[in-house]
């Protein structure tokens, strides 16, 4: 239930360079949370390669995070860097499938799942068992992004306008069938549960190439993503489209233009276990 369904180096770099570009955002979340008191144990679900679980041990400095994801690689990155910046002792790993047995978390005062619950197969039982483990008062902070980060202004490239929108609507529909809790109505499995909710924002994040140079890479990596989920669906003028703007030896590489930039949504709950 890690992030992604494409484990691998490719998909653990994509992680580790997308903390960076959004590192300021998540660092403004996690100090938005309405948290009470000082938390001491945070939960990370579907931690990744650590950008939530770092982010989460600088906001509180008194807390230990328990750090969950069902890729061992992902993991391993994650202990590498902790390791690197001193943070071991502070961090409990725990590898788990959160589809299956559900690990022992202790009771924490804060979980966090940053875009993670829609990859289960059942994120209902799942917000259900964060529910059981959250003392009252415990928060539950849930954030997912409302679609795939886009690259280009929607009337790009110029020799084929609107590509990227076509072939994110046919991954969307691919999609539909192996993701179906993507965009899911999060309030109401949370209240079904039996949360309240505390708090909610909707996080426009927009990173421009000329504030970010990493930007580039990540459309790199994002765009051959796209290009390899569609290459059965897509019609094959946007197939050579994207070729183009992937081929690093074109006059067209996407990494040649100045309008490029990384556009989302983050949608936040913080839930409350009264």
């Amino acid at each position: 239930m890690s992030h992604g369904h494409h484990h691998g180096g490719n998909h653990a770099d994509m992680l580790a360079l997308k903390a960076e570009l959004f590192a300021r955002h998540t660092a403004s979340l996690a100090a938005w949370l309405p948290v009470t008191g000082r938390p001491r144990t945070i939960v990370d679900l579907g931690c990744g390669t650590g950008a939530g679980t770092f982010t989460l041990l600088t906001q509180f400095p008194d807390a230990a995070v328990v750090a969950v994801d069902s890729s061992p690689e992902h993991l391993q990155r994650l202990k590498q860097e902790a390791d690197a910046r001193g943070l071991l002792a502070r961090i409990r790993i725990v590898q788990a499938d959160l589809d299956d047995t559900w690990p022992d978390l202790g009771t924490p005062d804060l979980v966090w799942a940053s875009e993670s619950l829609h990859h289960l197969a059942d994120p209902h039982r799942a917000v259900q068992r964060v529910y059981r483990a959250l003392p009252p008062g415990g928060l539950f902070a849930v954030i997912e992004l409302n679609g795939f980060a886009r690259f280009l202004p929607p009337d790009a490239p110029e020799f084929c306008p609107g590509v990227e929108e076509r072939c994110h609507a046919v991954n969307d529909r691919k999609q539909a069938k192996e993701l179906p809790h993507r965009g899911a109505d999060w309030e109401s499995t949370l209240t079904t549960a039996g949360f309240e909710i505390a708090d909610f924002q909707t996080v426009d994040i927009h990173v421009d190439v000329s504030d970010d140079p990493g930007v580039g890479r990540y459309a790199l990596m994002g765009l051959r993503s796209l290009r390899e989920a569609v290459a059965d669906d897509a019609s094959s003028a946007d197939l050579a489209a994207l070729d183009e703007l992937l081929d690093p030896d074109s006059p067209r590489c996407i990494l040649d233009r100045p309008d490029l930039a990384v556009r989302t949504r983050r949608l936040v709950w913080a839930a409350r276990r009264p």
